[in-house]
């Protein structure tokens, strides 16, 4: 809910004038949406305390409009203590008036100033107590959109959490086949309607069996671990790599000017993998085997990349070649790409 008020003193013929609009009340968005209630009352008081109108605004959102809330409240705050203050100054002239008076015959005019004058502070201090009540209304409404905002912060952590989990590897943090596959079908439309050309990249870890039959599945999934930290940092911010599973990964190379491209990428790949690991056990080195699909010519479909993707990898894994291409001959190009194997 937010609460605008605004108290304007001024002097009028030799009377004290105080007006208080009441601005538009909002409740939160759950709540109501856009509707808003506006009031107005007036009340007149003995004091010139000229001040700047405020003007409406719309109610910022998240955050912002608790934090608007705050300040509305401590404004208001500082109001109610004027019309108080106003108030207590009204009262002791009018003792002051009466007293002056008491011995005295008064003048019909006289006597209805003084009692206009006592009828005016009443409603002043009325207005007090009633500024005093909204406060406090405002405080409460402050205090419960802090918690709403606290409690939608949560919701909209665990919702993103909870996504993030779902397509995401735990292991690695890489995406997971299912995030591969919808950016590879997305990626594979792009290329489509613009005539770009892509590329599926299907990588194994050699003999990573032995790994964990050695040094045990911790020293293994710290080898994953250290493998993924190098596969992100030799990816573009438009492609993609994620784990298959196991010791598997996918590649997906966006926007390639020829197929070479994808050769360089693999040929990076191959020497950032070939690095030592440093794990528990100390450093152990690892070889990775590349398959290279190529959309539209291998494939027009992400599974159709992606197998004839695995199917390159195997043969790579088979020759040694480190990398190869799914349209290569078994020969020559297995043998252009030997001084790039491991």
């Amino acid at each position: 809910m937010r609460i605008e008020v605004a108290c304007h003193f001024r002097s009028f013929d030799g009377r004290a004038k105080c007006t208080v609009p009441h601005r538009p009340f909002f409740l939160s968005q759950l709540e109501l949406d856009t509707r808003t209630r506006n009031t107005s009352t007036y009340w007149t008081a003995k004091k010139d305390i000229p001040m700047k109108k405020k003007h409406s605004s719309s109610l910022p959102e998240g955050a912002q409009a608790a934090k608007s809330l705050s300040q509305v409240l401590k404004e208001s705050e500082l109001i109610k203590d004027m019309v108080k203050e106003s108030a207590d100054e009204l009262a002791s002239v009018n003792v002051i008036l009466n007293e002056e008076f008491s011995n005295r015959n008064r003048l019909p005019e006289v006597e209805m100033a003084l009692e206009k004058s006592e009828a005016i502070e009443i409603k002043v201090q009325d207005a007090s107590e009633k500024l005093a009540q909204v406060n406090q209304a405002l405080e409460n409404e402050v205090k419960d959109r802090h918690l709403l905002e606290q409690e939608l912060t949560m919701v909209k952590d665990q919702r993103e959490e909870t996504l993030h989990a779902a397509l995401h590897d735990a292991l690695t943090g890489l995406p997971n086949r299912v995030l591969f596959y919808d950016r590879l079908e997305h990626g594979i439309a792009q290329a489509t309607r613009h005539g770009w050309t892509l590329a599926v990249m299907f990588m194994d870890l050699d003999k990573f069996k032995t790994i964990n039959d050695t040094h045990g599945h911790d020293v293994g999934d710290a080898v994953l671990q250290t493998i993924a930290k190098r596969l992100i940092e030799n990816t573009r911010s438009d492609d993609t790599v994620s784990r298959h599973g196991g010791d598997e990964f996918l590649y997906l190379l966006m926007e390639m000017k020829e197929d070479q491209d994808a050769a360089i990428v693999a040929k990076k790949i191959i020497s950032a993998a070939q690095v030592p690991c440093d794990v528990s056990v100390g450093q152990l080195t690892v070889n990775t085997s590349i398959g290279i699909s190529i959309f539209p010519k291998d494939g027009t479909t992400a599974e159709a990349l992606i197998k004839s993707a695995d199917a390159a990898m195997y043969r790579a894994k088979q020759n040694k070649s480190g990398f190869a291409f799914a349209s290569d001959s078994p020969t020559p190009q297995h043998e252009h790409a030997g001084k790039y194997g491991m």
